[in-house]
């Protein structure tokens, strides 16, 4: 089995801490380790570093280099520009196909936490025993919903396919996009919806078929690119291929149109840390109760993240507010509207103001 570390999102809505030169996956937002050293630990539990892959921009490999000392280089697969989450699994299958197309690859985060990683691996086992004997599916992750959330997809399920050990494998029976909260309460009600977690098991042959199924022209770039490995021209293949890709997420252009997606549900304490808010709700579930980091004297004020650097943040008598400093910004929030905060990245983005960004 081979595991695929996906870490070459921007994380903008953990701004300003979370920067384009080092995004939310290189800081340490949830303990003493950045959530990319977190992810990749929890995966060396059952892998060892020659099994595991991280998928970036070129940009972030000497930062991946500097976290990991003892990953090797060559898996690091360093992505000439963004372009979503489809044409980096397209690019972790190619080089994983050029050895062995049969391979169980799994697709995993950088920036999530997770609480009780152990549920997690066993299920990874579980799923892989499920692949073998059914490798015409791929296979996904969700998890058991705890409250009405607005800020995740949602995958319903329906009938099971089997159950291996303590876990139950359904079919996957529809993908939804983000509801609103009537519709999140809704879904919370019925049992039947699951948050998406996206992560992922497949064989890498049967990924690579959906490529060619649904992205014709992504399969036929992943291919040239697949074929280039080890003749001495990959890095010119992969510059002129890869930014032609689409620009889409692997739920739009695969998971949505596939009916064979099976789904394994986890009673996990989870989150992908999209928001401050999330970030809040994670570490401290009391909405009485302050998260704070940093040097903080707090006056009757509750609800709170602080983030602080080297200043002392005094609050007096305010309630569910974000306040975050770094040396050259701060943020103060609603809340309520921290998912607003990647439209200021947008705004320093339209204004020129990079050295912000």
């Amino acid at each position: 089995m081979k595991f695929v570390i996906m870490a070459g999102g921007k994380g903008t809505r953990l701004w300003p801490v979370s920067r384009a030169g080092k995004p939310k996956q290189f800081q340490c937002l949830t303990g003493d380790k950045t959530m990319l050293q977190e992810t990749y630990l929890r995966l060396r539990q059952i892998a060892e570093p020659q099994d595991i892959f991280i998928a970036t921009n070129k940009e972030y490999v000497g930062e991946i280099e500097k976290e990991i000392l003892e990953f090797p280089k060559e898996n690091i697969l360093a992505e000439p520009i963004g372009r979503n989450t489809a044409p980096s699994i397209a690019l972790a299958a190619a080089v994983i196909a050029s050895k062995n197309d049969q391979e169980i690859m799994g697709v995993f985060p950088a920036d999530h936490f997770i609480k009780n990683p152990e549920v997690l691996l066993d299920a990874i086992q579980k799923g892989s025993l499920f692949l073998e004997k059914n490798d015409q599916y791929l296979l996904t992750f969700g998890i058991l919903p705890t409250a009405p959330e607005t800020g995740y997809g949602y995958i319903k399920k329906g009938n099971e396919l089997k159950k291996i050990g303590d876990f139950q494998i359904f079919a996957a029976e529809k993908f939804v996009e983000k509801p609103n909260y009537e519709t999140a309460q809704k879904y919370l009600e019925s049992g039947n919806y699951l948050w998406n977690s996206g992560m992922f098991l497949w064989k890498t042959k049967t990924i690579i078929e959906k490529f060619k199924k649904y992205v014709p022209d992504d399969y036929r770039r992943l291919i040239r690119i697949k074929d280039s490995l080890g003749k001495g021209n990959f890095s010119e293949v992969l510059e002129k291929e890869f930014p032609e890709m689409d620009k889409n997420s692997i739920d739009y252009a695969i998971l949505e149109n596939e009916p064979k997606i099976a789904l394994i549900p986890l009673d996990i304490i989870w989150s992908d840390v999209g928001s401050w808010t999330a970030l809040k709700d994670t570490l401290i579930s009391n909405n009485k109760e302050n998260l704070v980091r940093g040097e903080h004297i707090n006056f009757d004020s509750e609800n709170l993240l602080v983030y602080g650097s080297d200043k002392l943040i005094t609050t007096i008598g305010v309630k569910d507010l974000i306040i975050v400093d770094t040396p050259d910004a701060i943020l103060i929030c609603d809340r309520n509207k921290s998912q607003l905060v990647s439209d200021v990245v947008k705004k320093l983005e339209e204004s020129g103001k990079i050295k912000h960004l």
